[in-house]
């Protein structure tokens, strides 16, 4: 379960909320929409390369589809399937998603090879879309849009080629309009949003001042969904304030 951490205050406004334990290992029930999924993805994003499968899976079976870069669009794309298997634990108020699965961007020589896999610095992508995939399922909770996870507490680096060390949800900028939703049936309805990775300082800003204000920093230097690990950082540190 999530809980309101009244001990912390968003200088934002928003509400700063804390994880509660996590649930007890439990199998999955199995994918129940992974053909949707991947047709969804090939009708919008271009022909799924191969699918990383899990092996072993908690709660919800969490699956990785690679579709590679290409002349129309020189960038790789990322998408999880069997996060939506499941609806997320969404507040009865709230007029959200409750089944989403998430996608990354990145750089067209990023290697996905297997043997590429035991090295963090190209792993890390997918790590971090499997583990924000299963995170509300796990805590009873959900994400959304403007929602952000540090790497730990404190928050640590994804890799050691990076300085980025947590993420903001947003919906996908570099797709076409049609790739932002799936009607499975009519009280199923997924929604696909992007995984953005932030640094240290971007999370403490967005926490002060919002969601949107960050955003208007994104956009003066053209940051949007396409993911570099070595980006400008659009908050710089100045006598220890931000």
């Amino acid at each position: 379960m999530t809980y309101k951490d009244k001990s912390i205050v968003s200088l934002s406004g928003n509400p700063v909320y804390r994880h509660g334990p996590a649930k007890d290992w439990e199998g999955p029930k199995g994918e129940e929409c992974i053909e949707q999924i991947s047709q969804h993805i090939e009708t919008y994003l271009g022909k799924v390369e191969t699918v990383f499968h899990e092996i072993v899976s908690d709660t919800v079976h969490i699956d990785v589809h690679f579709v590679k870069a290409s002349p129309e669009f020189p960038f790789i794309r990322l998408v999880t399937s069997g996060m939506s298997d499941l609806p997320m634990t969404t507040p009865p108020e709230a007029d959200v998603p409750r089944f989403l699965e998430l996608m990354m961007t990145l750089p067209a020589d990023w290697r996905l090879e297997q043997k590429a896999f035991d090295d963090e610095r190209w792993y890390w992508p997918i790590r971090l879309l499997k583990f924000l995939a299963r995170l509300p399922h796990k805590h009873e909770t959900w994400i959304g849009w403007g929602h952000t996870v540090p790497n730990g507490d404190p928050a640590e680096p994804y890799a050691s080629s990076t300085e980025l060390s947590g993420a903001i949800i947003l919906p996908p900028v570099t797709v076409q309009e049609g790739f932002r939703s799936l009607r499975i049936r009519d009280d199923k309805i997924i929604q696909f949003l992007s995984v953005v990775p932030l640094y240290a300082e971007e999370m403490a800003f967005k926490l002060r001042e919002g969601s949107a204000p960050l955003l208007d920093k994104f956009d003066k230097v053209g940051i949007n969904d396409i993911i570099d690990p070595g980006r400008k950082n659009v908050i710089r540190k100045r006598f220890g304030l931000f």
